[in-house]
């Protein structure tokens, strides 16, 4: 099932969602939580998802440049549906972008078209055990061999890791040179000396550690140019970012439906709980404030696909989005109440879920950093 491009944002999130009922969440729901689920990533791709975020020349479906505005709004309906099936596409957008976005011609021919049809998994493995939100003091070392680099090092909490086909790898390529000193990789996830092991997190997404024992890259693999790594770890970033918000108004809208219809069906003291002025201006804060992060997103993903610089709106959008979407689904237990707390019930997930987002791809405090900075670049 596909959707009418000119349609309103709300009803093409409406069909998506539909989509994400009736073919992912039974195949989801099928899967092992906590390792990477090919089934669905080979779903996710026969849906028409993946091919939405890379060009038809390279195996996709996009006719034109892939616009964040459309990342934002899968994301959107995906997380609203079912979240793994999002964190899944989300991780295998993030991956694979700077392949497509940096990579060599050759590079972007092998890994794209096998990404898009769901056969080969991406990963975007930045974070270390001593530099998360910090990535400027990145230390996996890339050191020189002959006309390539070994990798020597370890990467942690990386999504999709121990399992993915294909990694894109931040490493020092000049000490001392803080984030002019990094270099971005493509390396195969069977690449010899490289292992890894998954880790078990409060949300059950597939995440892990991987060992760099003198992995050989050779300078076919290097995405962009040499100390340039994180100019493209930013640009991938940018376009993510306002993604990350778009998926947290997914699970705070997935909550806000649950209490909205619970206080509307539920009676006490003899009338509905929509009918207490508590928990009907509760209400009437969830749905204002998903709204707002709602076009936040759209701002900042709108931004981007104009061309204009979308750091600061980057940052606001996955700020204020984030933020929400943990008070909402929080306020949405308080609306079920004893109920709410019911291991297995839809909420617990949610839960769960939304507590990464303030976390991954830069903390809520890195962001708040992130703009004011960029309030005074402004002037």
């Amino acid at each position: 099932m596909g959707t009418t491009d000119d349609a309103p944002w709300e009803e093409r999130v409406g069909q998506l969602r539909e989509l994400a009922r009736a073919r992912l969440r039974p195949v989801a729901d099928a899967g092992t939580h906590g390792r990477v689920d090919r089934a669905l990533v080979a779903e996710l791709a026969a849906s028409g998802l993946t091919g939405r975020l890379y060009p038809r020349e390279l195996g996709g479906a996009a006719t034109q440049r892939v616009a964040a505005t459309e990342l934002c709004l899968i994301r959107e309906a995906l997380a609203s549906e079912c979240p793994v099936a999002e964190t899944t596409l989300a991780v295998q957008g993030l991956g694979s972008y700077p392949i497509l976005q940096s990579g060599p011609p050759d590079l972007a021919q092998r890994w794209i078209p096998e990404v898009a049809a769901g056969r080969a998994v991406a990963a975007f493995a930045l974070t270390e055990p001593g530099a998360g939100s910090d990535a400027a003091a990145l230390e996996l070392a890339a050191e020189v061999d002959g006309a390539g680099y070994r990798l020597t090092g370890e990467k942690m909490w990386i999504s999709h890791a121990p399992d993915a086909d294909v990694y894109t790898v931040f490493a020092r390529t000049t000490r001392d040179a803080g984030a002019r000193g990094v270099t971005a990789f493509a390396v195969p996830g069977d690449a010899d000396g490289l292992s890894g092991s998954a880790l078990d997190l409060l949300a059950p997404h597939a995440i892990g550690r991987l060992t760099f024992d003198g992995v050989r890259v050779g300078a076919d693999q290097v995405l962009g140019e040499v100390d340039a790594g994180f100019r493209v770890a930013m640009a991938t970033l940018d376009r993510f970012r306002p993604s990350v918000g778009a998926a947290a108004v997914g699970l705070a809208q997935a909550a806000f439906e649950v209490a909205r219809d619970h206080a509307d069906a539920r009676e006490a003291f003899g009338q509905p709980l929509r009918g207490f002025q508590a928990i009907s201006h509760r209400l009437a804060d969830m749905a204002t404030s998903i709204q707002a992060a709602r076009l936040l997103v759209r701002d900042a993903a709108w931004l981007h696909d104009e061309g204009a610089r979308p750091t600061r709106s980057a940052a606001m959008a996955k700020l204020f989005a984030t933020e929400m979407a943990q008070q909402v689904i929080d306020g949405a237990v308080q609306v079920l109440g004893a109920r709410g707390l019911e291991r297995g019930h839809l909420l617990e997930g949610l839960y769960r879920e939304v507590r990464a987002l303030r976390i991954y791809e830069g903390t809520s405090e890195i962001q708040r950093t992130i703009i004011a900075r960029e309030l005074y670049r402004d002037g």
